[in-house]
């Protein structure tokens, strides 16, 4: 018999669809991990529940002695598809050793494409177990109206277990879902801006890793999508920018800071893309994170204005404990250059 099988997802809630391949894995094995996609993440319309409350969902939907056979691991997105699939069998290798490794999920869409990397272990590829989308019960949950929310919760009857009704009604009280609310319509207006082009729209964006001194700097958004988030300096590229000129102009606009252009491109490191599919709620957005260090001299004077609430220097120290706190991927982009977090 299989030592341990193997469930992934993000479970932003969790439903029927979930539920079923949980009791097809313990089916399966004497043990089951799962592995809990998108952990340390801000709260967004796309991943509104924290890792820790996804995972209070997963043993409310469990009978006690299914819950001594399960083991919740949270998992981080990283961007990375390499650097995802090695921290997954890392993870599960330190819980099963050399033991044998069953990997349960469903082939939904492309984004399912995950589960052919995880060769030699078995891959038991289940059909669709119920005709629930995540994806669906968030927007229901987004668009109702305060006073409609019972009602919502109610016709989730047959699509979540009675456990996720009542966490996501208590859940509901706290104060998180007026802004996911706004920023939901905000996405939704974002897209359907776009909904008559010929073809997906592709936005180029630019971003600015500096630092300076053992801090970067870094900027808190003003606006949906993130308001309220940290962010690197940046924006799209403007029509008859270089990606370099749109980077210095973002810097400029968003914080204030002007260097002389000799001094910029002396500290200039590199420049990285940074192009996963899921990175940005906003479409599919590509952008060139510019990485520059100006040294040890003394900090530059910095103030938000545009896109930015405020600019503030941070000790590259404390990036690590602010995790959750980052727009989009952005964290990430800093821990490519930086090595904020340790090697799987």
């Amino acid at each position: 018999m299989t030592s341990a099988a193997v469930v992934i997802g993000r479970f932003q809630p969790v439903h029927n669809g979930h539920l079923a391949l949980l009791r097809a894995a313990l089916a399966e094995a004497p043990r089951v991990i799962v592995m809990l996609g998108s952990a340390h993440q801000a709260r967004s319309p796309r991943h509104p529940f924290s890792w820790t409350e996804r995972a209070e969902m997963l043993k409310l939907a469990l009978s006690e002695e299914e819950r001594e056979r399960v083991e919740i691991v949270p998992l981080r997105d990283l961007y990375d598809e390499t650097r995802w699939v090695q921290a997954v069998r890392s993870a599960v290798q330190q819980r099963v050793g050399n033991g044998d490794v069953t990997l349960v999920g469903h082939f939904k869409d492309a984004t399912s494409d995950y589960l052919r990397r995880f060769s030699p272990w078995k891959l038991l590829s289940l059909p669709r177990q119920h005709r629930v989308d995540a994806t669906d019960l968030r927007a229901a949950l987004f668009e109702a109206e305060p006073e409609d929310l019972d009602g919502v919760l109610a016709s989730w009857v047959d699509q979540v277990p009675p456990g996720t009704r009542s966490f996501v009604q208590a859940w509901s009280r706290l104060p998180y879902l007026a802004a996911l609310r706004r920023e939901w319509a905000m996405l939704k207006r974002y897209r359907q801006a776009w909904a008559a082009a010929p073809y997906a729209p592709v936005f180029v964006t630019v971003d600015l890793v500096l630092q300076c001194a053992g801090h970067v700097l870094l900027i808190q958004r003003a606006q949906d999508p993130g308001q309220g988030l940290w962010a690197l300096p940046g924006g799209f590229v403007e029509p008859r920018d270089t990606l370099y000129q749109s980077a210095v102009r973002e810097l400029e606009e968003e914080t204030g800071l002007r260097l002389l252009p000799e001094t910029l491109q002396r500290a200039l490191l590199g420049v990285a893309v940074f192009d996963h599919p899921d990175r940005s709620q906003r479409g599919r957005t590509i952008t060139h994170a510019h990485h520059f260090d100006l040294g040890d001299r003394e900090l530059p004077e910095v103030q938000g204005a545009d896109d930015a609430a405020q600019a503030r220097w941070v000790l590259v120290a404390e990036l690590a404990a602010m995790e959750a706190q980052f727009f989009d991927d952005h964290f990430h982009m800093l821990d490519r250059f930086l090595k904020l977090l340790p090697l799987e």
